[in-house]
């Protein structure tokens, strides 16, 4: 370094040479010291060819590289020439000290170029010291013909040497890989010709084993047709072992600078294909977020009748099954829509980003599929989702009373058919005619016991005509044999009070034939009769069924069966009063010798009769108070599920509340990145994940409770269906927000901008966003572009409006905030840009060709291009030629493109 100025840029990288190793600078020019003879033979020549090509501009030129640039005056002119600047005006003496004065200004000249020149002195120069001549040579060389150089943001050699290995890539025998070796067959330079111009070289008649002759070919048709001179000998390059690094890349670049044109082509052709490729990629998902959404309403639209459907089952059977049905379908069929849902969202707002992003226009979703539509469509669904559950319910409870009463009004109707069994026989009978006086008096003390009977026996009659009645009513399945069997009952009934009305009127016609009854027979009838007819009674109500759902329903019927049994005391008196009767005949009989016939005539009741009874009574009583004590057990069971469903419920329901507020506190939090948002809102998500198993147990217990026909429950005020639906949101939510935060990457990243910026939005939004609700009204958000430096009227203002609140819904959320924020920093592709970049391609033509397309671009872009461009209608294309101008306007426009 201290023995040769170079670019400052080469000493913050070393070269690799060709065993990929890298040398400092230092090394490098020490090696060139030593410069070996050949190598200055060509770096002489190929110099000395460079110079003349652009002071030939000039009407001169140089012979002697280190001699004719000793007094500074071609030298000066050079830098002119290459640069189009004007340098100081030069001194015209010819003594030592003017030529050191002239040399200076042009190293100067350098030097304001940003090129730091290291040891380069105006005297070696005036010497004629060729080394450093030589050196000085390749620092201009590098400075205006090298280092401006760039392919895919490399620069300088690295740019240059790439841009040689793309272009000769699809040649066979070329494999550049540096700037000596590579290039000594001379294929490679005739690649770069032929990818150029094909017309001018025929690349397939070369042949690797005739180097000088292809060298040769490739200095001829430059310096012909290319106006690059001939720096180089075909003999030097061959017979060297290494040529010189330097005169091939000042060689090799003069070819860059000749095709640049062509390079400024297939940066258009890149920057079209990069458009189309984002055209395609939303295309795609738009029609995937059009099928997503097709699917989904067509099992809406499939789904809702079947919930719709109210036509009740006859069976409790069939209605449980449909229970069953919709569980099924809450457990397994809807959750995993309410996943395509959500996603159908995620998919529809992360396409709108890219849109925006790329300056698309907003897609606009076929009639009926835009995510209102879905969600209203989802809002119907739910709605008749909820009325079929509660219809199911009634309904199971219906049937339940329904099968309690069909077999009560059974119990009733048998215990009263049992009863009424001969009595119109009985009735019916004329043994009044031809019986004795004693007879008749028995038989008319009979037929009063018989009408106190049958008035006993009013009430039942009327409480299975009441049953049938709330049968009918609650629309029992079999109601047809009800109503059959309940008149047959009431006609039977009617009849047997007229066939009573008619005994008595007969017996009655009689009855002073005949003398007074035995008025302790008479006596023991009456009184035996309604006791009999309230042990009936007694057991009747013993064994009649019953059904409650809570605890207190249970004990109240305890408390009435507790109350009953207490009266057992004073009805045991009475039974003994009546036996006592019976006792009395027997001592009187006894007494008088009177034979009793064993028979009372006044009634079928015998005191074995009675006692027989009463002995049913008493063992029915325990057999109650089992029954009573095992309902007793179920509803504490079922007071249980219900209390254990409560524990849960009332856990779960604050957990997925707090949920939801903490998702929203990390969503406007500008503590960390969004990265870090990103990956706290993913934990959040698998806690929430992790926590569904809390969900599907307390959905086993509802289950449970459901199956014990548990339907209300005082412990809590969470039902499965709050916790459902703040189950699903609490999905939604969690995965709207990560998608939104995933939104705000994308947009940061498209547009460039830091995440300090990105944290300064949000800590003015978060300060303007006066309801803490993540909006902002028009005043806040004008407030806020205030504070953040824009001076807004009443026009500016209103335009701006028009672009964070299209719709009109008078609010600002974050998402067009941040949309707005980054449009006002960042930069974006432009139709105008796309028709500048089809332009280069058409050769500055109005139109474009097919066949350019296809030379221009990958096949897949040229083949979307030309099914898409319409025909060219200006006078002045061929047949065939397709309009690039409005394409590019459709891509950033409202088309069906």
């Amino acid at each position: 370094m201290e023995k040769l100025g170079v670019p400052e840029e080469r000493f913050e990288k070393g070269w690799k040479n060709e065993e990929q190793q890298y040398m400092t600078p230092e090394d490098e020019w020490d090696r060139d010291l030593l410069l070996d003879p050949a190598w200055e033979k060509q770096q002489r020549k190929t110099f000395t060819a460079w110079c003349n090509s652009h002071l030939r501009k000039a009407g001169t030129q140089i012979e002697n590289i280190e001699d004719d640039f000793r007094n500074g005056l071609k030298l000066m002119l050079l830098l002119e020439v290459i640069s189009g600047e004007r340098l100081p005006k030069p001194d015209k003496g010819k003594m030592r000290f003017h030529k050191i004065a002239n040399v200076n200004k042009a190293l100067d000249f350098i030097c304001s170029k940003g090129v730091k020149l290291v040891s380069i002195g105006a005297e070696e120069i005036v010497d004629g010291n060729t080394k450093m001549t030589l050196g000085m040579i390749w620092t201009i060389i590098l400075r205006f013909a090298i280092q401006d150089i760039s392919v895919e943001e490399t620069s300088a050699k690295e740019g240059l040497l790439l841009w040689c290995q793309r272009k000769t890539a699809p040649y066979r025998n070329v494999n550049v890989q540096n700037f000596h070796i590579s290039w000594k067959d001379g294929l490679a330079l005739c690649a770069l010709i032929h990818r150029h111009r094909p017309d001018l070289i025929d690349y397939s008649k070369l042949r690797k084993d005739d180097p000088i002759g292809n060298l040769n070919t490739a200095f001829e048709v430059a310096e012909k047709y290319l106006d690059i001179p001939k720096m180089l000998d075909a003999e030097d390059i061959v017979n060297t072992p290494k040529p010189d690094e330097k005169a091939i890349m000042t060689y090799v670049s003069c070819f860059y600078h000749a095709f640049a044109g062509a390079e400024q082509a297939e940066t258009a052709a890149n920057r079209i294909c990069k458009v189309l490729a984002v055209n395609q990629e939303n295309e795609k998902l738009m029609e995937e977020y059009e099928k997503l959404a097709s699917e989904l309403l067509e099992w809406i639209r499939k789904t809702i009748p079947w919930l719709e459907n109210r036509t009740a089952e006859q069976q409790m059977r069939a209605m449980q099954q449909k229970l069953e049905d919709f569980r099924d379908y809450r457990r397994i069929h809807k959750p995993p829509r309410v996943q395509e849902k959500c996603q159908l969202e995620i998919n529809f707002n992360t396409l709108q980003t890219k849109l925006r992003l790329s300056n698309r226009p907003a897609f606009m979703p076929s009639e009926g599929k835009m995510v209102s539509d879905i969600a209203n469509a989802w809002k119907g669904l739910e709605q008749v989702e909820k009325g079929y559950e509660e219809w199911l319910l009634t309904e199971i409870r219906r049937l339940e009373r329904l099968d309690h009463l069909a077999e009560k009004f059974k119990q009733k109707c048998s215990l009263h058919q049992s009863w009424t069994s001969g009595k119109e026989e009985l009735l019916s009978m004329k043994d009044y005619e031809s019986a004795s006086l004693m007879e008749i008096r028995a038989l008319m003390r009979k037929h009063e016991a018989f009408e106190s009977d049958l008035a006993a026996h009013q009430d039942r009659v009327e409480q299975i005509a009441a049953i049938a009645q709330e049968l009918n009513e609650l629309d029992y399945h079999d109601a047809s044999s009800v109503n059959a069997r309940c008149q047959g009952i009431c006609d039977q009934w009617d009849n047997l009070g007229t066939l009573t009305q008619k005994r008595r009127d007969s017996l009655e016609r009689v009855e002073k034939l005949w003398e007074t009854i035995d008025q302790l027979y008479l006596e023991f009838a009456k009184r035996a009769a309604p006791f009999n007819n309230w042990m009936d009674g007694a057991m009747e109500d013993l064994q009649d069924m019953f059904i409650v759902h809570s605890t207190e329903e249970i004990h109240s019927l305890i408390t009435a069966h507790d109350q009953f049994k207490a009266t057992l005391p004073e009805a045991d008196k009475e039974r003994m009063a009546t036996m006592g009767i019976q006792s009395e005949i027997v001592k009187i009989a006894q007494t008088y010798g009177i034979k009793l016939s064993g028979v009372n005539p006044y009634t079928n009741l015998s005191p074995q009769d009675i006692t027989n009874k009463w002995e049913a009574v008493k063992h029915l009583v325990p057999l109650r108070d089992q029954m009573l004590q095992e309902e007793v057990a179920r509803q504490q069971a079922n007071e249980r599920l219900r209390r254990q469903f409560a524990a849960q419920a009332n856990i779960i329901g604050p957990w997925i509340q707090t949920k939801m507020e903490e998702i929203g506190h990390v969503s406007v939090d500008i503590a960390g990145s969004l990265e870090e948002q990103m990956n706290n809102l993913k934990q959040y998500e698998q806690n929430i994940i992790n926590y569904k198993s809390n969900i599907d147990k307390l959905e086993g217990d509802h289950q449970l409770s459901q199956e014990s026909l548990i339907f209300d429950n005082k412990h809590t005020n969470y039902t499965m269906e709050h916790i459902r639906v703040g189950w699903e949101q609490l999905l939604t939510t969690i995965a709207r927000t990560i998608n939104e935060v995933e939104n705000q990457i994308l947009t940061r990243d498209a547009k460039g901008i830091s995440q300090e910026q990105l944290n300064e939005f949000r800590a003015s939004f978060n300060h303007f966003d006066r309801k803490r609700n993540g909006m902002m009204d028009p005043d806040d958000f004008r407030a806020c572009l205030i504070s953040m430096g824009y001076d807004l009227g009443e026009v500016e203002f209103a335009r701006i409006m028009t672009l964070v609140d299209s719709n009109n819904t008078g609010v600002v959320t974050f998402q067009a905030f941040i949309d707005f924020m980054t449009r006002e920093t960042a930069e974006t592709d432009t139709a105008d840009q796309v028709m500048a970049s089809f332009k280069i391609l058409a050769s500055d033509k109005a139109y474009i060709t097919v066949d350019e397309l296809r030379r221009e671009l990958p096949a897949e872009q040229a083949e979307y291009c030309i099914s898409r461009m319409t025909r060219y209608v200006g006078a002045d294309g061929p047949a065939g030629a397709l309009d690039y101008i409005s394409f590019s306007s459709a891509l950033y426009g409202e088309s069906d493109l």
